[in-house]
């Protein structure tokens, strides 16, 4: 579990737990302090249990912002267990498996498509299948992020929530009873006026791997806490490594 620091000055890795447990984050605030805890005024994470329960206890101040990069993940998730479902009925029934090679047309934006994705997306668009709405209505869901007033983000989150209850899509509505629960994280992201996310964060967890990779493993959890903490913790240096005469 990884702690980071993001403001206009400085994005640095604040602090490593060992694993993903309540505990670990729990140790975290121990670390950190209660008067700094205090002092945090914006949170951001995903919608993992311990987090909340852990932020609304130790910085029940902070604006807690959901990130919606896990939402968004979620939802395609969701849409993939449709559509693997459902290619996997049509070739049983023996109907044409016109779902065959579309995983990616469906989860990726639009602007990102290849030609070849962009022209078998259209193809598929064109028949009445679960994977089909299941698309169409993340679609849709992509036009809540462009709200600015969270009370008029959560007017369209709410009708957006009810049509995926109607469409009988067991894996939409799965995920629409999840955001029901934490709707109010969730529209902090519109309090926070759009100023944070965990897309910086996914950089430097790449950046994790790559310090990791280069170790080809590390033999104890300490050696990878300093190699990290040197590769992005921003920590201060001297200004010479040496003294020369």
């Amino acid at each position: 579990m990884h702690v980071y620091q993001i403001d206009r000055n400085c994005t640095r890795l604040l602090w490593i737990g060992e694993e993903r447990t309540e505990a670990t984050i729990r140790s975290f605030f121990s670390f950190f302090g209660t008067e700094r805890s205090q002092q945090l005024e914006y949170v951001c994470s995903d919608m993992w249990q311990p987090y909340v329960k852990a932020i609304a206890e130790f910085a029940c101040q902070a604006l807690h912002i959901l990130d919606r990069f896990h939402i968004v993940a979620m939802l395609n998730k969701a849409i993939d267990e449709v559509r693997a479902s459902e290619h996997k009925q049509l070739q049983a029934d023996g109907y044409e498996p016109v779902l065959k090679k579309t995983r990616w047309c469906l989860l990726k934006r639009k602007e990102n498509l290849t030609e070849k994705e962009e022209i078998k997306l259209n193809t598929v668009l064109q028949y009445n299948l679960k994977s089909v709405r299941a698309y169409l209505l993340k679609e849709e869901f992509q036009v809540f992020w462009d709200y600015i007033s969270p009370h008029w983000a959560g007017k369209y989150l709410d009708r957006w929530c009810t049509r995926v209850m109607r469409s009988k899509i067991d894996p939409m509505k799965k995920v629409v009873k999840t955001i029901r629960r934490h709707k109010p994280l969730i529209l902090n992201w519109f309090r926070a006026k759009k100023a944070f996310s965990s897309g910086i964060v996914e950089g430097l967890n790449t950046k994790i791997k790559l310090t990791t990779r280069k170790s080809y493993g590390f033999r104890t959890y300490r050696c990878a806490e300093i190699a990290l903490y040197h590769a992005l913790g921003k920590l201060p240096e001297p200004e010479t490594a040496h003294r020369f005469y």
